[in-house]
Parts: C-alpha cells; structure tokens; sequence
C-alpha cells in the first residue's frame, strides 16, 4: 500500500475491505457451524469424536511439515512490496518440495508408527498427505489476498470449496445410514469433507503460479525461511494448544468423552470464527500503522474490539443450554459445563494477537516463537495431571489458564524485545480476568429459571449495544463513505 495514501484514506478503504471480508467469512463459516446438529445425529458420540480429533492433527501437521513459510506472507508485503506476486509464488513452491519430501521419509521409514500415534487408518494417512499438501498453497493465497486488501477472491475461494465439502459429506453420512455402512461413517465423512478442499488447493496452487511464475529464488526462499523457521515452534505449540486437549481426553479417558468436549469446543468455535475474521481484516491496518509511525491510532479502535468480543463471549456463555441443545442433543448435556472457560480461552489467545503481532513485523519471531512454547508446556503438563486426577472437564480450565500465560508473555516480549508498546498490557490483563471472572459466575445462572436467564440476556445486551453503539456509529460512517 503506497505511502501516498492518506491517513483518512487508509481507514476508509481497510474498513470497507474489512466489513465484507468480515462479513463474508462469517457467512461462509456460519454455513460450516450450523451443519453441526446433523453430524451430530448421523454420527454416534464416539465417532463425532474420531473425526474432530483426526482434524485436530491435521491442523498440527500442516504448519509442522510445511514449515510455516506462509506466514512470511505478511511481513514480506513490506519488503517485497513491487515483486509481492513473486515472492509468494516462488516460496509456495519451497513448501510444497519440502510438504512433500517430509511425506515420503515418513512413509519409508516410519509410516506405521505415525499412523498409530495419530489414530489413522490407511485413508486417513492418504487424505492426510493429499490435504496437506493441498492446503498449503490455500494458506499462501488466502494471506496474499489479505495484505491486498483483495477479500473477495479470498472469500469466494472459501466458499467454493467449504459448502460441496459440507454437502458432499452430509450425503455420505446420510448414504452411510441408510445403506447399513454405520461402522465406515468417520472415513465417509473423510472422504467427503476433504477431497472438495483438495482439488481446491490444487486449481490454486495452480492459478498462484501462473500469476507469480514457477520460479526458484533462493534470495525469497532464504528470508522465508528465516522469517519462518523460528515461528515453527510457535505455530505448533499454539496447535497443540488448540488441539491437545481433545487428543489427550481421547487418549487419557474415552472418545465419547473427546466427542462431549469437542461439542463444547465447537461453542468456542463460534466466537473464534469472529476473532480470526476481524483479526485478518485488522492486521493489514495494524502493519500499515507501525510502518507510518501512527502507533498512537491503534489503541481506541482495539479497545473496541476487545469490548466487544467481550461481550460476545458473555452471551455466548448464558446462551450455553440452548445453544448445546441445537448442536447436539441429551447426550452432550455435559458439555454446557465447559463452554464459559473455552470461550473466555479463545479471548485470551485473541488479546495476545495485538503483542505477538508486533512481535513478527519487527521479525523477533524466536522471541516470539518462546513465548508461546512456553504455555505449550505449561498447557500440556496441567493436562496431564488434572485431566488423570479431577476429570476430561478440567482440560477446559488448563487450556484457559495457558493461554492467560500466552498473553502475559507475549505482552511482557512485546516491550522488553521490541521496545514499543501499541495497545496497553495492564489495561488487556484486567479486562481478560474481568471476563473470565464473569463467565465462570455466570454459568450460576443455569440453575434459575430460563425466563430469568433471558431477560438478564436481553438488559445486558441493551446495555452493551448502548456502550458501543458510537464507535459502531463511527466505523459504519467510513464504510457508507467507500
């Protein structure tokens, strides 16, 4: 984005991008969530928990074996900024080679020990390799588009692969029942939710190197990697972070109780889906602002979308009953238990975004990178122990707890690595005990009666819409202006 952009200006066009990009991913994701009361009920608790942990691994072994090169993509916009296309395309290329050949030493030397230790069967290994892959050149396109303010390619390739993969794989679940196949149901939903995702990366990967050409530059593939190599251990202690806890209650207790606790994580999943749209559609803006030394704008909008996600995590905590009922049925009852902390968990990790940020623009990604494995460790030792001795519930509470230490050591990097400061560290850390504080007590309330529920629901809302209505007044002015 050149310089000879004006401040107005820069605002203007990142909150009209913002707003459909924004808007756009949550329709699309939206679809994604609300498919939740069918697999449900096609799939018994047992095998809804074999899917969503087998996801969970691919979530941890795409950034693994790709090497995290993706995330170079941002930070490269700046340094790269006339040969953008170029740089992307040719490390695309570099992460694929090295996708790949981390599949083939797997499958020679220790294919069966992997499958074992990830729960996989055959087809699961095959869609894993083919996945991976796939989405790999997904993550270099989507971040691309991002940093180019560009959503609707973004968007649109969101779409077209997500709503056939939740078709196709409805009808299979669907097919599977009727025609007896009960016991192949986790493998048709396999086959069904990702082979869309697949011929997706591949027509990109294909379309990216057409755009940048199919070059080798060692001079991109080297920065790359640089950037990238020390945010490895990062990403993958975020992901097992993320993912542990389904895995560990899958592996320490039961896949009917990994299948009870997902249900709750997909509760979370909400409130996630929100963040990472608003915090793609933020992070341009927040890059753009530090490299024109204007860190004193960031402040009063962040505190909006701290306030607000607040709030949201709130009403997704006293809406908890109604909103298990409709995912699931009696059988996941348990699960409204865990969803204050898994929420107020995902604010956590959201706030620490506004530190590790900085972090990666000024490239401190090691400093970064032990921040975060830091609360890995933490996260996975508190697992152990309380899951053995208290139960599966505990889990939620450790993973809260560890991302509360995220942000504190991110914040505490952010200002003795980096030596600024964009958002307040101590105004963040109150606010996120005050939430956290607040949706533990407020699952009190799903021992009253619903009505009385719904009215403190509807006077708090009232109440919120009322505090936040003038920086919501403001930024609607903006996108009326694009």
């Amino acid at each position: 984005m050149a310089q000879t952009i004006t401040k107005k200006e820069l605002n203007r066009k990142t909150v009209v991008a913002g707003f459909f990009f924004v808007f756009m991913q949550l329709l699309v994701r939206g679809v994604t969530f609300l498919i939740t009361p069918f697999y449900t009920r096609l799939v018994s608790v047992s095998q809804y928990g074999e899917i969503r942990v087998y996801e969970s691994w691919l979530l941890i072994i795409v950034p693994v074996l790709s090497l995290s090169l993706y995330r170079s993509v941002e930070r490269a916009k700046y340094d790269f900024e006339e040969d953008f296309e170029k740089f992307v395309a040719s490390v695309q290329t570099l992460s694929y080679l090295l996708t790949i050949c981390c599949f083939i030493l797997i499958s020679i030397f220790m294919r069966n020990a992997f499958m074992d230790f990830c729960g996989m069967d055959g087809l699961m290994y095959i869609f894993a390799i083919m996945y991976t892959v796939a989405h790999t050149g997904v993550n270099f396109f989507q971040r691309r588009e991002k940093q180019l303010l560009r959503y609707k390619s973004s968007v649109t390739l969101t779409a077209c692969m997500m709503l056939p993969a939740i078709i196709l794989s409805v009808f299979l679940l669907y097919w599977g029942n009727i025609s007896g196949r009960q016991n192949d149901l986790v493998d048709l939903r396999i086959i069904g939710y990702f082979t869309p995702q697949i011929i997706g990366g591949v027509l990109v990967a294909f379309i990216m190197w057409r755009q940048g050409g199919f070059k080798i530059n060692t001079r991109y593939w080297k920065y790359a990697v640089v950037f990238s190599l020390p945010l490895i251990p990062e990403t993958l202690s975020i992901q097992i972070m993320n993912q542990s806890d389904k895995i560990m209650v899958r592996k320490m207790v039961s896949s009917e109780c990994a299948g009870i606790f997902t249900l709750a994580t997909t509760v979370s999943f909400i409130i996630w889906i929100i963040e990472n749209a608003v915090w793609d559609a933020w992070l341009p803006w927040l890059y753009e602002k530090i490299s024109r030394s204007e860190i004193k704008d960031i402040q009063k909008p962040w505190d909006y979308i701290v306030y607000t996600f607040g709030f949201i995590s709130w009403a997704l905590v006293i809406l908890a009953p109604e909103i298990i009922l409709i995912l699931g049925d009696a059988k996941y009852k348990e699960a409204v238990y865990l969803v204050a902390p898994m929420v107020t968990g995902t604010l956590f990790r959201f706030f620490s975004n506004s530190f590790t940020a900085v972090e990666n623009y000024q490239k401190k990604t090691l400093y970064s990178a032990a921040g975060t494995m830091a609360a890995m460790l933490v996260n996975v030792l508190l697992n152990l122990i309380f899951i053995r001795y208290v139960g599966y519930q505990a889990a939620a509470y450790t993973t809260a707890f560890s991302y509360f230490i995220l942000l504190v050591l991110q914040g505490i990097i952010e200002k003795r690595i980096c030596g600024m400061r964009c958002v307040s560290m101590s105004r963040l850390v109150m606010l996120a005990i005050l939430f956290f504080v607040l949706n533990v007590a407020t699952m009190g309330l799903y021992r009253v009666d619903t009505h009385l529920r719904w009215i403190v629901f509807m006077a708090v809302s009232v109440l919120a819409v009322w505090k936040l209505w003038p920086s919501t007044k403001t930024l609607l002015e903006q996108f009326k202006k694009g």
